[in-house]
């Protein structure tokens, strides 16, 4: 168990994904200074209720799993404000939750190191070259180009990750795969969300 920063969010990233994030609030200009400083990482969480801005006495109830996040690069934005990208590198059950004086969440995490990137890679079988298929597809299109994201196209642990990454459905969906822990569960869970748009 490890107590880490939170960074609640109205979206969801699984490992190896990455998304871009812009920092206004003083308290995240100082973790994400902290993190830089100590070459650290950060819990990122799908808020269930709530705002991704706090206002006095606003209740924010988030979900229970999360995935633990290092900054890969930051810049200044044209806006003057500080610009980061973050990728995804191990999904996490929170055990307990709260927030400090300057209203920065924490918790206290238990990793699942069945579903990080250093988790012992799975090899694709010939039943999911579908999925192979697919995200070499979607892989090509200027929007997913512009992540840089590295795949392993034999890695079906990355290949469930980045499909369910990239899959253009609801958070609250996107949440219910990231709960899965197991590759195969969620390409199943991914062919049902996928059947049900081509219906």
């Amino acid at each position: 168990m490890e107590t880490i920063p939170l960074f609640p969010l109205n979206s969801i990233i699984f490992p190896k994904g990455r998304i871009s994030l812009q920092i206004f609030e003083s308290r995240y200009v100082d973790l994400i200074r902290q993190c830089l400083k100590q070459q650290v990482g950060f819990g990122v969480v799908l808020i269930e209720e709530g705002n991704e801005v706090a206002h006095k006495g606003q209740k924010l109830d988030i979900h229970r799993v999360g995935t633990y996040c290092e900054i890969v690069d930051w810049n200044e934005l044209p806006n003057s404000l500080l610009g980061i990208t973050v990728e995804g590198k191990s999904t996490f059950s929170i055990i307990d939750s709260w927030r400090e004086k300057n209203n920065l969440c924490m918790a206290e995490v238990s990793f699942r190191s069945d579903d990080s990137t250093n988790a012992e890679p799975i090899e694709v079988g010939d039943e999911f070259q579908e999925y192979v298929e697919l995200l070499k597809g979607l892989a090509v299109h200027p929007m997913v180009e512009d992540l840089n994201i590295e795949i392993s196209f034999e890695n079906l642990r990355e290949i469930a990750w980045c499909l369910a990454e990239l899959l253009p459905v609801s958070n609250k969906e996107k949440q219910s795969i990231l709960e899965l822990r197991d590759p195969i569960s969620r390409l199943e869970q991914i062919e049902l969300y996928i059947a049900a748009m081509n219906h």
